[in-house]
């Protein structure tokens, strides 16, 4: 369980890398990205993004995906100098599907 000054940094980072990917990130592949969840480790070395897109179609994940990796290492840095972090976390980006696992569940219950 985290504790409440971690959920802050969380929610902290979170708006961070959202500024960072709006205004900052200038790829072609990254628009219409939505930012859901931050999870920093205990030791805060890893931080785990959770994001999801407008469009849900494989192929544009996967490019939304290989254009986040690609920025990496910018958005860290800048992440970094915003939040004043004494640790410089590694970004892992993860597609958040909880949206799409919902709409599945609540299409099932319909048919009910």
């Amino acid at each position: 369980m985290s504790s409440p000054k971690m959920k802050r940094l969380e929610a902290t980072v979170l708006r961070a890398m959202s500024e960072i990917i709006r205004l900052e990130v200038k790829h072609p592949d990254i628009y219409f990205l939505t930012l859901t969840a931050a999870k920093l480790s205990p030791d805060l070395s890893h931080l785990k993004i959770y994001y999801t897109t407008f469009n849900n179609d494989l192929e544009n994940i996967i490019k939304v995906k290989t254009a986040l990796e690609k920025s990496k290492s910018f958005i860290r840095t800048k992440l970094v100098h915003m939040v004043k972090m004494r640790k410089s976390p590694a970004l892992i980006f993860e597609y958040d599907d909880s949206l799409l696992k919902g709409n599945e569940i609540e299409q099932g219950l319909k048919k009910v």
